[in-house]
């Protein structure tokens, strides 16, 4: 049984530079953010794209990890992503956990060691 409600739709980099990560974005690919993290951790969030586009953001790291860029799949239930992820031969990198507004993310590796994410957003009230 799937647990994939929509496929890969939100990807992040995560970068210790934001402000220069996201003029490169800008410029190459034409993209505009909008701020939606805090003063003390920047999250610019793409403006929508054309239909069909995915979604995504810059993370300011503040240099406490390495830099990356992951993909996100949104499932409908993270923690059995994550176990079935694991039955499969990938890890788990950052177990399940919910962000302040009720999204449940984790980061997983596959067999290989591709990072990648999967996502379920807040329950709908």
């Amino acid at each position: 049984m799937s647990t994939i409600t929509s496929g890969v739709n939100w990807f992040e980099v995560g970068t210790d530079r934001p402000e220069e990560t996201g003029r490169f974005y800008t410029d190459l690919f034409g993209w505009a953010f909008g701020e939606q993290g805090t003063p003390e951790a920047s999250y610019r969030v793409t403006e929508p794209g054309p239909a069909g586009s995915i979604q995504g953001a810059v993370r300011d790291t503040g240099g406490t990890s390495p830099n990356y860029a992951i993909f996100y799949v949104q499932v409908a239930d993270v923690a059995d992503a994550v176990r079935r992820a694991e039955a499969a031969g990938g890890k788990v990198l950052v177990p399940p956990r919910s962000n302040d507004n009720g999204l449940t993310f984790a980061h997983l590796a596959d067999p290989v060691g591709n990072h990648f994410g999967v996502y379920a957003p807040p329950p709908q009230a």
